[in-house]
């Protein structure tokens, strides 16, 4: 599957349309359905340590190949990659969750965390950092976290939030507006057969900081 999902995606990209996508369901439905078994398989595995996705179905978690062009410059009807978001709260859902993103040319990609919350989950996340910032920052500062993912994107505000102080010791990061941490995999890589493998050792790594932001959003 992997071989033949980053080749029919290559070819996708050179011929979003659906004359040619309606010519290749098939292929695109078989892959899609190896890629639902494969997500299954991540689930099962992320289940090893976090026990809060047991029971999600992989099907609920895929993303649609069309894309939304009603509001968009860019009218190619197809997305240029496979997804899922792997999160208690749903597929839709601001998370926390983890993140798959499919896509040749290196662009692969498995993230994590909460990206673009509404304003109440906002203002809860930021408040459990005024709260416990030095956990967050322990987390943030593991040296094989900051070896596999750096540091979180690069997201936030210039000033202060409302209710914030700039020499709040946290500041820096109550200004984020998003909390998502990624890792790149390259095409080599998931031509390889380590997709799965890979997928799972950066979840893992990922988890205290899935777990900081549990509380921020799970709870009411």
């Amino acid at each position: 599957m992997n071989k033949d999902l980053l080749k029919f995606l290559t070819q996708l990209k050179k011929n979003n349309n659906k004359e040619w996508f309606d010519k290749n369901r098939p292929a695109y439905e078989a892959l899609r359905k190896q890629f639902t078994e494969l997500v299954q398989q991540i689930i099962n595995d992320i289940t090893d340590f976090d026990d809060k996705v047991k029971g999600i179905e992989a099907k609920n978690t895929l993303f649609r190949i069309n894309r939304d062009i009603r509001f968009s410059k860019d009218k190619t009807p197809y997305k240029k990659n496979f997804s899922a978001f792997i999160s208690v709260k749903g597929r839709k859902s601001f998370g926390p969750g983890y993140y798959i993103h499919i896509q040749p040319g290196n662009e692969s990609f498995v993230a994590g965390g909460v990206y673009m919350p509404e304003k109440g989950i906002l203002d809860k996340i930021r408040q459990e950092i005024d709260y416990n910032g030095e956990q967050l920052l322990k987390i943030l500062n593991k040296e094989s976290f900051k070896r596999t993912f750096g540091v979180m994107e690069e997201d936030k505000l210039l000033r202060a939030p409302k209710g914030y102080e700039e020499d709040n010791p946290y500041i820096d990061l109550i200004k984020y507006k998003s909390f998502i941490v990624s890792k790149g995999i390259t095409d080599k890589e998931i031509e390889e057969g380590k997709l799965k493998s890979l997928t799972k050792k950066y979840c893992k790594e990922m988890l205290p900081f899935i777990e900081f932001l549990y509380p921020a959003v799970l709870e009411e």
